[in-house]
């Protein structure tokens, strides 16, 4: 018998079950031809934040959360290996070393040409901070036409540019102002006391943005509320893209967002969202934003992050 028999090798599992599968065995790297049923991509940007925020570390944080789960849901009696079911990763986009814009078009770029290949029918985009948004929803828009926006955020993130460039508190404003989305067509949800200027709440308004507080997210039906939120866009638009920023949680579940509060949503109720919103045929595509993975407490947020996207496996 050996004497090396107890030593893993670097990088192995130190311990296997027979019988249970990890969720990260379910990703296969993006190659040609290559077909799965979600699609994952980095876009590792957090230089615009306008907190600190260490968000560039966030896709390689959630990818490695996803060891902790396994592919059976109990509930739905389901599992997701026993079913074939896939992720195609396209890896991480390269990152310019000093120019925000620089970033940004290279996100636009490389989303553009990962919709293009159809490797999947539903493609999630891991930031990065919130200023990626403009740039995948810009590809989006390219690729898939009229886009409609369901926004999970304690913040309106429609700050103007003047005072700080394409930051991380502008992206949506940005998509209104360039011609990409009609203000109409965007839906924000758990939008939070204290969290935002009232001139930004009153350019929603005037723009025709449907604003939710969590006021309103605690008076109504997660699914009563979503679906409203998928009629009033549905017939308008060609494809619903939903963007998660983290920092919709309360700061009790979300240790590792920049710009964490109290008063915002429950993992559940998020969970119950994107569940309820996946049912819908016109949901594509959606990120997830403003995950700081040197904040975050036993990587609390980025667990959180790597559930939605077992979610998304359900679709």
């Amino acid at each position: 018998m050996s004497i090396f028999q107890h030593i893993k090798q670097a990088g192995k599992a130190q311990f296997k079950d027979r019988y249970t599968t990890k969720a990260a065995e379910l990703i296969t790297p993006w190659e040609e031809e290559i077909k799965g049923d979600i699609a994952i991509i980095g876009a590792p940007l957090s230089k615009p934040s306008i907190s600190h925020s260490g968000a560039s570390f966030a896709p390689d944080a959630i990818r490695r959360c996803l060891n902790s789960f396994t592919t059976y849901n109990i509930e739905r009696g389901t599992d997701l290996a026993e079913a074939s079911k896939t992720i195609i990763d396209f890896g991480d986009i390269t990152m310019h070393p000093t120019s925000i814009e620089d970033c940004h078009q290279r996100i636009y770029d490389s989303i553009k040409a990962a919709t293009k290949t159809n490797a999947a029918p539903f493609t999630i985009i891991l930031g990065g901070d919130h200023s990626i948004t403009t740039s995948t929803v810009k590809a989006i828009k390219e690729t898939k036409g009229t886009v409609g926006i369901i926004q999970f955020d304690a913040h309106h993130d429609l700050r103007n540019t003047e005072d700080g460039g394409p930051t991380n508190g502008t992206p949506f404003r940005r998509l209104i102002e360039e011609g990409h989305i009609k203000g109409e067509h965007l839906i924000q949800i758990g939008i939070r006391n204290y969290a935002n200027a009232k001139a930004y709440y009153d350019y929603a308004i005037e723009q025709g943005v449907t604003v939710y507080t969590m006021k309103d997210v605690r008076q109504q039906p997660m699914t009563e509320l979503i679906n409203n939120a998928l009629n009033q866009l549905q017939d308008k638009v060609d494809t619903i893209y939903l963007s998660v920023d983290m920092d919709v949680l309360d700061q009790a579940y979300a240790p590792g967002c920049p710009a964490i509060g109290p008063g915002g949503m429950h993992p559940d109720e998020l969970t119950q969202a994107i569940e309820t919103a996946l049912k819908h045929l016109k949901v594509s595509t959606m990120d997830i934003v403003e995950i700081d993975p040197t904040l975050d407490f036993r990587d609390m947020t980025s667990r959180t992050a790597a559930y939605l996207i077992m979610e998304t496996l359900m679709k």
